[in-house]
């Protein structure tokens, strides 16, 4: 089963302090036939995973800009990728002057918090939400809901795994995150099982295709997109045209 696009929407590339450079993802992306790829930032090219009291300095803070400009950088040189932005608790804001395509949300139970109480992060999620930024939201499960009910519930979300890192699958279904209309899905990692379950009940236009490169291969778990055996018109919707539906709703800066 065929495309016309492949686009691979969950991406870590980086040089700062990850050896993650484009030019060793790109061949494994051709070799499994994806022409497009969604870039974030690896996380310790952003923060400090010990730094429970968010102690930031100068160096962090141009680690981090370095670490998502080159990901601009790349899209400006004409690599088939589409750039988001890393967001953490300096919440940025400025940073979404420049062209990024959407944004990366995202700790685990075990690391620092993001500081919510801070008033510059409601400014960031307003523009965000405005602009109609997709976020990729990885945060614990109570964080999640939170997130999704009253901090941003009019932002774009994509829930990485198929929620396997934002409390299961299950207990966002149970909670009733995936029936909100601006809630999608996106693939990697998760079991075909799950994917099965989650097409049959919420729909083909819901989930999009992602790999985590370099925790999953890109080609290995596009197979597990082609065993879910769709039609080939939902199979396109899945490995890109999703993901380019909402990238093409993006307002510019």
């Amino acid at each position: 089963m065929g495309a016309a696009r492949i686009i691979d929407s969950h991406i870590h590339c980086g040089v700062q302090h990850a050896n993650l450079p484009f030019e060793h993802l790109a061949p494994l992306l051709r070799q499994a036939g994806i022409t497009d790829a969604c870039l974030f930032a690896p996380v310790e090219d952003i923060y400090d995973r010990d730094d429970f009291h968010f102690q930031d300095n100068s160096q962090w803070q141009q680690t981090r800009r370095a670490a998502n400009r080159y990901l601009l950088d790349l899209a400006e040189q004409g690599e088939p990728v589409f750039p988001y932005l890393f967001v953490w608790n300096d919440f940025a804001v400025d940073e979404l002057r420049h062209p990024y395509r959407g944004i990366k949300w995202h700790r685990h139970d075990d690391e620092p918090e993001y500081q919510y109480d801070d008033p510059r992060c409601a400014r960031i999620l307003e523009v965000i939400t405005r602009r109609r930024l997709p976020v990729v939201l990885e945060e614990s499960y109570a964080n999640t809901l939170s997130f999704v009910e009253r901090l941003a519930p009019e932002a774009v979300i994509i829930i990485p795994h198929l929620g396997g890192l934002n409390g299961s699958y299950q207990a966002l279904d149970r909670a009733g995150i995936w029936r909100r209309a601006n809630v999608y899905a996106d693939s990697a990692l998760a079991s075909v099982a799950d994917m099965r379950h989650f097409v049959e009940r919420y729909g083909a236009d819901k989930l999009l295709f992602g790999s985590d490169f370099p925790f999953g291969a890109p080609g290995q778990e596009l197979r597990k997109i082609r065993q879910l055996n769709l039609s080939a018109g939902d199979f396109e919707q899945v490995v890109g045209g999703n993901i380019l539906r909402l990238l093409a709703a993006v307002t510019a800066p």
